[in-house]
């Protein structure tokens, strides 16, 4: 981004702010953005760099419209023809408002336009917020029942350990008994 300096000490860089109304007719606006244009080039003005911003919503009311457009646009102009300049752009039809201030020494232009169009493509819609959100607290379920099947799970290995160890061998002749019992077909029931 270009640092805002003047060419020559007769001239001063100028920030320039334009709100105009949203709902307004195609050719409505492109005869206000003329008619802008040649007052500057009627002051003689160079213009150095242009924001176009878009739509934005207004914090109250303007002239009875609650949306506008911002241009944020940087000239180079005789400090002289300021006040002409100002008094011009009252008067133009369409413009609700308008602002003109002196950048600070070493000021760096920043196109917020393309800053905005960047955040918008990389933000997170509010569906894929809500599914995310979602997907995390069934993964964080899933977990916690795992633990726990997982804690149930040793406390039953553990118990048969200890019924393992508290019971008493069988004896040669019972296990005998017992194993002839299971694998005779006699008392098979087919």
């Amino acid at each position: 981004m270009p640092v805002l300096t003047a060419s020559s000490e007769d001239v001063r860089i100028y920030e320039v702010a334009i709100l105009y109304p949203y709902q307004m007719d195609q050719k409505e606006e492109n005869q206000m953005i003329k008619d802008i244009d040649a007052l500057f080039d009627e002051s003689g003005a160079k213009l150095i760099e242009q924001d176009k911003w878009g739509q934005r919503g207004l914090s109250y009311k303007i002239g009875g419209h609650s949306e506008g457009v911002f241009i944020i646009s940087y000239y180079e102009m005789d400090p002289a023809k300021l006040k002409n300049l100002d008094e011009a752009l009252r008067i133009i039809p369409g413009v609700l408002r308008h602002l003109i201030v002196k950048p600070p020494k070493g000021y760096i232009v920043t196109k917020y336009s393309e800053n905005y169009k960047a955040w918008l493509n990389e933000r997170e819609s509010e569906g894929d917020r809500k599914s995310r959100e979602k997907e995390e607290a069934l993964q964080k379920r899933v977990a916690e029942k795992a633990k726990r099947q997982l804690k149930r799970t040793q406390e039953q290995k553990k118990e048969a350990v200890k019924v393992a160890v508290d019971s008493k061998p069988m004896e040669k002749k019972e296990l005998d008994k017992q194993l002839e019992k299971l694998i005779s077909d006699d008392e098979l029931d087919l």
